[in-house]
């Protein structure tokens, strides 16, 4: 009886062995071929963030806060205006990168990284920036003589928050001398 019973199960595992041995023998290559250790030593393009230079970054607190005061107090009612950013992050660039991969014989991987560098010709290198990424505001403070009128106070609110992307939270108008 039990013979009987192995002799079934064993002509259904051969038949479906028959029916199903390319996708079987896909999947088995497809396996040894993720377990094969890599051996390519090719670059490949990377990003990575690094803080802009002050020379090239054309962001500047100190500038923005100025155009903010002259453009505030031009809001009827508002008169003379200071106002004061904070940065949860700084502008920045990220840099074009070329990484390559090296393996020993011992089964070390070595990862070398390079920041991509181009020459103009007069013995000038720059860096090649693919992105500058804007700051990050945490908050802004503004005073003026008419930030005690609640409709002043709601222009101005409206107008840094839609020229530094805070919410209403984030932005306090105080009343001044």
């Amino acid at each position: 009886m039990k013979q009987d019973v192995w002799s079934v199960w064993g002509g259904r595992l051969r038949s479906l062995l028959d029916r199903y041995k390319f996708v079987l023998l896909v999947i088995l290559v497809g396996t040894i071929l993720l377990l094969l250790p890599s051996t390519h030593t090719g670059g490949t393009a990377q990003v990575r963030a690094e803080p802009a230079d002050e020379q090239n970054n054309l962001f500047s607190v100190e500038t923005l806060e100025r155009r903010l005061e002259e453009a505030l107090s031009q809001i009827d009612g508002a008169g003379e205006v200071e106002v004061v950013l904070t940065l949860k992050s700084s502008a920045r660039q990220i840099l074009a990168q070329d990484s390559r991969s090296s393996s020993r014989e011992t089964g070390d991987a070595e990862t070398q990284i390079d920041t991509v560098v181009v020459s103009q010709g007069s013995g000038e290198e720059q860096t090649v920036a693919l992105q500058q990424v804007s700051p990050e505001y945490q908050g802004a403070l503004v005073v003026c003589s008419g930030g005690g009128d609640p409709s002043v106070r709601l222009r101005i609110v409206e107008s840094v928050s839609a020229l530094t992307g805070l919410g209403a939270d984030r932005i306090s108008v105080c009343k001044g001398k």
